[in-house]
This record gives structure tokens, C-alpha cells and sequence, in this order.
């Protein structure tokens, strides 16, 4: 797998995606917006590259960082929930257009499984399974899915994980001695970053283009039994559940990306 690839945002899921390509034997152009991590970058073998995007435009050397690729990783988080007013449809679509211009072959876009709306029956979300979320995020992804999927300058496969975590990065940590946590009984839709990683770079190898794949682990215990599990195995305070109102979830059934990929999970959460 000879080629060259440019990923947009190394951080949490980048830059440990960007050192296993690299691995693997493909040139890897990465992008930070923290002038700190460019040296940090290129002591890992990654050619850096300081890219901003906003409403506006981009911000720094975008053609050089997507010159001689065959394809780019859009991973970058919304930001929405830090600046809600944020419009990440426009930065997406400034990319796209640059992307464009480069004459890039393929496009892989990690998105999210909250594009499904979350449902007191906790339905069961398919590869057919149409997005439907109501909140800004859920909305705003929608939208940068069917923009990309429609665009006929590329291929686009659109990668949406469920809720990440890795040994550092548990929601046990975040939830120990908490109070009145919402929806007890909602399941769980995690994965571990092992698996993002393992996931893309099967994609990659397969050449799998112009898909759309949820992923989460098939374990789907209730968040409530989950989270107070994890809490004693770690020690750390139990939470406390709010029971007073009806529990909403959805189940994310990652049975298409198992077939399609020959996958088989290799992190339980």
C-alpha cells in the first residue's frame, strides 16, 4: 500500500492513525492547529503542516499538504459544543472545494453515530438506517455527509464511530460519583480507538469507497449496569441514575462493516 495520504487533524485518533500507516508504508501528510505539535509531528516520520479551518476559509499551506495525495482523512471534532454558533458546514465545505482543485481520488470522512436520534425504543440502527438527529451537531453532520456523498470529484465513504474511548480516555472516568446521569437504561455504542484505527486502515487497504459504515463494539449492555461496572472495577465512586424519566438510546449494528471488511473487533470496552 504504496501511496501518499493527508489527515486532517492529529490528534487523539490522528496522530496514533497517521504512526500505523506509516507503518504500513504510506507517506503521511499531517495537519495540527498548534504550532507546539509540528515538531512533534515530524519526529514521529509525519510531514507537518499547520492548517486552520473556519467560515471563512483556510488558514495556512493547504495546497502543499494535499498535493501528490490519492486520498484524505477528514477527522477533525465539530467544535459545537464549545462554540455552538460555530458554522462547520462552511469550514467543510472550503476543504471540499480544496480538494477539489487537487484533484483528490478518495475521501474518508469520520463522523458520528449521533446522526441517529436517540429513541425511547431504542431502535436498531442499520447501514440503511436513514440519519435523522435533531440537535446542531446531529444536523451539521448530516449535512457535511450528503454534501461530500453527492460530489462526483471523488469518492467519499463515510465512517461514523460510536462513542470513543481508549484506557485514558474511559467515560467511567468522567461519570465516577456523579449525580442523577440520565437514561439508565439506554445500551451502550462504544469503541476503542485500537478498533477505529484497525477499521480505517482496512478501508484503506480494501480500497472500500463510497460506503457508509457505523461502527460501534456489539455490546450493547444498558448504561446504567455498564457504567457501574467499570466504576468498581476501577475503584472509583458509583454513580447515580435518574430514573424519574423514560430512558432514550438506539442500538449501532456494525454487522455491514464486519461483512464488508472481514472485520472482526479485537478491543471489548
Amino acid at each position: 500500500m504504496k501511496t501518499q495520504i493527508s489527515i486532517i487533524g492529529c490528534g487523539w485518533l490522528g496522530l496514533p492513525l497517521a504512526k500505523t500507516c506509516i507503518e504500513e508504508g504510506i507517506t503521511i501528510n499531517g495537519s495540527t492547529t498548534s504550532k507546539d505539535k509540528l515538531e512533534d509531528l515530524k519526529g514521529f516520520k509525519i510531514k507537518p503542516f499547520l492548517i486552520t479551518l473556519n467560515s471563512s476559509g483556510i488558514s495556512g499551506n493547504y495546497s502543499e499538504f494535499l498535493t501528490g495525495s490519492e486520498t484524505v482523512i477528514i477527522n477533525i471534532p465539530p467544535g459545537l459544543r464549545r462554540n455552538p454558533t460555530k458554522n462547520h458546514v462552511a469550514e467543510i465545505k472550503h476543504l471540499m472545494l480544496a480538494i477539489e482543485k487537487h484533484a483528490i481520488k478518495n475521501v474518508l470522512y469520520i463522523s458520528s453515530t449521533s446522526v441517529f436520534e436517540d429513541q425511547t425504543d431504542f431502535p436498531i440502527i442499520t447501514s440503511k438506517t436513514l440519519p435523522n438527529g435533531t440537535s446542531n451537531i446531529a444536523k451539521q453532520l448530516i449535512e457535511i455527509e450528503q454534501m461530500l456523498q453527492v460530489n462526483s470529484n471523488f469518492n467519499t465513504t463515510i465512517l461514523r464511530f460510536g462513542g470513543l474511548i481508549d484506557e485514558n480516555r474511559h467515560p467511567a472516568n468522567f461519570l465516577a460519583g456523579r449525580d442523577n446521569v440520565s437514561n439508565p437504561n439506554a445500551p451502550i455504542n462504544l469503541i476503542h480507538k485500537t478498533d477505529c484505527i484497525s477499521i480505517i486502515v482496512t478501508i484503506l487497504k480494501k480500497q472500500l469507497w463510497n460506503v457508509s459504515i457505523n461502527a460501534a463494539y456489539p455490546r450493547h449492555t444498558s448504561k446504567k449496569d455498564y457504567y457501574s461496572n467499570c466504576c468498581k472495577q476501577k475503584n472509583l465512586p458509583l454513580p447515580s441514575f435518574n430514573n424519574s424519566q423514560e430512558s432514550k438510546g438506539k442500538i449501532i449494528d456494525s454487522s455491514i462493516l464486519v461483512q464488508l471488511l472481514n472485520y472482526r473487533f479485537k478491543v471489548k470496552p
